[in-house]
């Protein structure tokens, strides 16, 4: 399995709601770094915060721009985009839609992504969905 090609899988089967799948792209040791409070330990952990942005953004949608494979690192560039229609990490349901750039970063081991950081343009997040003044 190339490593490039497991962000992508990843954040694809995320987005359709296919949460088994991550036994498959994720280590069963993996760390997530993520903004707002939701980063996890272990797959149980990440699916968990899935389910719950599905829930609330059944829409969400990852676009990986760029992905870029360094031995066993990989980087990519994304525009994530959805309409919040539940409360999620802190943000009360609105019906607004944002979009917003992300970077991601991930470590491979084992065929399986062991460590990722996602980082996101969160400020423009929470002034698209009203919760920060513009």
């Amino acid at each position: 399995m190339g490593g490039d090609s497991l962000l992508e899988r990843w954040f694809a089967a995320g987005d359709e709601g296919d949460l088994d799948a991550f036994d498959d792209f994720l280590h069963p040791d993996v760390l997530v770094h993520a903004p707002m409070g939701l980063s996890t330990e272990g797959p149980d952990a990440e699916k968990a915060v899935w389910r719950d942005a599905l829930r609330a953004m059944p829409d969400i949608r990852h676009d990986l721009q760029e992905v870029i494979s360094l031995g066993s690192t990989i980087a990519a560039r994304a525009v994530v985009t959805g309409t919040l229609q539940g409360d999620f990490a802190g943000i009360s349901a609105n019906g607004k839609s944002f979009q917003i750039d992300q970077g991601l970063f991930a470590h491979v081991r084992e065929d399986k992504i062991v460590e990722a950081w996602e980082i996101a343009d969160t400020a423009s997040l929470l002034r698209q969905l009203g919760a920060l003044p513009e």
